[in-house]
């Protein structure tokens, strides 16, 4: 009994871990077992005066009862837990202890865990912080108050405290600088090299005493620094750090109060007007707007069908309205797609048509079918999107042996095909019938549709402009092409109320429409810079440029300025041969421009101007 007793006072002085805890406490249980069924008998004689009462003040509220006794609060002869065994009361409450004990011990080891994941939280953060930047707390321009241990870089704003006086102020101090910004790496060399600076002549100017010759790195630096301060000072709106004057006013603002000119106060402090002095970003979108006239800027790139070119003269290009894909034909009957990226510009497809050699080829402005024509009294249809030709005509009715001259309206619904005898065929886009005809005095040469296909201008061997209204079918003004016999080529501005009338004679005319209709015959412009036939016009997306063509001369294209009706001197290039032009076409941005020429061959130039393709 004593022995027992002895084992139980030192295992519970050595106990600390909670696997020794559990091991003494199934060795104690067996231990209450045993010397239970020892002392029955005694205890049934000796009654309730051999209850040993438990005295709970001083056990240890982290220990079991039956460990943490204390001998001097336990009678010597009986132990405490024999007397908790024979007292139900006594292991109730015990039980209850134990397992308070566990439910706290618990608690504390979840409490632990939960301290050590903060801790290494903030480990890792300031990790992130030093290898990455300040991730979890962003720097905010023009703040003085951020954490130096989470800055990722600093903003250098000691140049901005530099006075003009530069013998008095210009040098700052180094305690300065650290106490406004920690370097992220300083060179140790610094302190231990020295300059002379007044053996460099370039150097002298640094002097402050006119004897002083040899400086350290570090002042070496810092008077660089005040000196190209001073020679190039800064515009205050462009400081984070500048402050205004005490009045609140700058000396432009004085000025134009005394005028009564002065803006609005809150303007200047508004949060938003300082966001647009921080951003580089255009205030003005459409800043390069406006074209300047005489000299073009353009580059050469890798001509657009380099990757398949023709076998014959092109006779079409032109681009989808997305500005990737780039249409091609001519009388080799193949008509292809090229991805256009300027630098590969890869094909797409290649579509052969046996029976029709190609003189025209032109996508419908909604960019589903590509029509197709020749010398030959039908006409193909190819569905872009079923990859499907198919072939329509001849046009129930009609004798027209060539469909060859066609224009397509800006809405998609129709097709004007030029025909026999000054006629003018329509035929729907949808169905591919002939929905009705117009007929001219002279025979029809041009076509040019105008208010969105609501009207159609058409231009031919009378030598006068006729203005047709599609919606009642009947022509409502005609006149008669200053200076002109027979009329080749005609054309109207996308973006202004112009259109642009060619001649056999290689003359164009530039008329403003509502002019002309209004009954004033005289032209806005005459150009006179082709000598020959004027076999093509076009407008590019925002009116600004006019192209004009001869097929009959070597490089006889020209660009026109049209706000100011100058040709550009530097086109065509000088040394680059354009050939025989045959076509042009601008992408829907004016970014790209494609040229077909009589070698087959479509040259591809990026003009600078335009942003866009």
């Amino acid at each position: 009994m004593k022995r027992a007793h002895r084992i139980i006072k030192i295992g519970s002085s050595r106990l600390s871990s909670p696997s020794l805890l559990v091991e003494a406490h199934s060795f104690i249980h067996f231990l209450k077992d045993f010397f239970y069924r020892k002392m029955s008998l005694i205890s049934q004689n000796a009654g309730s005066k051999n209850r040993v009462k438990v005295k709970r003040s001083n056990v240890d509220a982290d220990e079991p009862a039956f460990l943490g006794v204390n001998n001097s609060n336990v009678d010597a002869d009986v132990p405490a837990f024999l007397g908790a065994n024979k007292d139900d009361e006594g292991r109730i409450e015990s039980d209850l202890v134990l397992s308070k004990t566990k439910k706290k011990r618990k608690e504390r080891d979840e409490l632990l865990e939960k301290q050590l994941e903060i801790e290494e939280g903030k480990e890792m953060k300031k990790l992130e912080n030093l290898l990455f930047g300040s991730l979890y707390s962003p720097v905010e321009f023009g703040k003085d108050e951020e954490k130096k241990d989470s800055l990722s870089f600093f903003l250098d704003r000691s140049l901005g405290s530099v006075e003009p006086d530069y013998e008095e102020d210009a040098l700052m101090k180094e305690s300065d600088i650290e106490e406004e910004r920690k370097a992220a790496w300083l060179d140790e060399e610094e302190e231990k090299t020295t300059i002379n600076i007044a053996k460099v002549n370039r150097l002298r100017k640094l002097r402050k005493e006119e004897d002083e010759s040899l400086i350290s790195g570090s002042q070496y630096v810092s008077r660089l620094r005040a000196h190209h301060a001073k020679m190039n000072p800064g515009t205050d709106w462009a400081r984070l750090d500048s402050h205004s004057r005490s009045d609140g006013l700058s000396d432009d603002e004085l000025s134009d109060e005394e005028n009564g000119i002065v803006l609005a106060r809150g303007y200047k402090t508004d949060t938003a007007f300082d966001d647009i002095l921080r951003t580089n970003e255009d205030l003005v979108v459409k800043s390069r707007a406006k074209l300047l006239p005489g000299h073009l800027e353009y580059s050469r790139l890798v001509d657009a069908n380099a990757d398949d070119p023709s076998n014959g003269p092109i006779n079409s290009v032109q681009f989808h309205r997305n500005a990737q894909l780039l249409l091609t034909a001519g009388l080799d009957r193949r008509l292809r797609f090229f991805q256009i990226d300027g630098k590969r510009n890869t094909k797409i497809q290649s579509i052969f048509i046996d029976d029709c050699p190609i003189r025209k080829a032109s996508f419908l402005p909604d960019g589903s079918k590509v029509i197709i024509a020749g010398r030959r009294k039908f006409f193909y249809s190819f569905d872009l999107v079923k990859a499907k030709v198919d072939k329509i005509g001849p046009l129930v009715g009609r004798e027209e042996k060539s469909l060859e001259v066609f224009e397509v309206s800006p809405d998609s619904s129709m097709i004007a095909f030029v025909g026999n005898e000054g006629y003018i065929l329509l035929v729907s886009s949808k169905t591919k019938e002939l929905i009705g005809t117009l007929k001219m005095n002279g025979t029809v040469r041009s076509l040019a549709f105008a208010d969105d296909g609501q009207q159609l201008l058409s231009h031919g061997g009378d030598g006068q402009v006729y203005h047709w209204d599609l919606r009642t079918r009947a022509c409502i003004h005609k006149a008669v092409d200053e200076g002109c016999i027979h009329g080749t080529a005609l054309c109207t501005s996308p973006s202004r109320n112009l259109f642009a009338a060619g001649s056999d004679s290689g003359v164009v005319n530039i008329y403003n429409r509502d002019e002309f209709l209004g009954g004033k015959k005289k032209p806005i412009k005459t150009i006179e810079n082709l000598t020959t036939k004027v076999d093509f016009l076009r407008f590019n997306n925002d009116s600004q440029i006019l192209a004009i063509c001869s097929h009959m001369k070597k490089n006889s294209l020209k660009l026109i300025h049209v706000p100011s009706f100058t040709v550009f001197s530097n086109w065509p290039p000088a040394n680059s041969a354009l050939h025989y032009p045959r076509c042009l076409d601008f992408s829907p941005g004016g970014g790209f421009m494609a040229m077909g020429n009589a070698a087959g061959k479509v040259l591809l130039y990026k003009l600078h101007h335009y942003d866009h393709a």
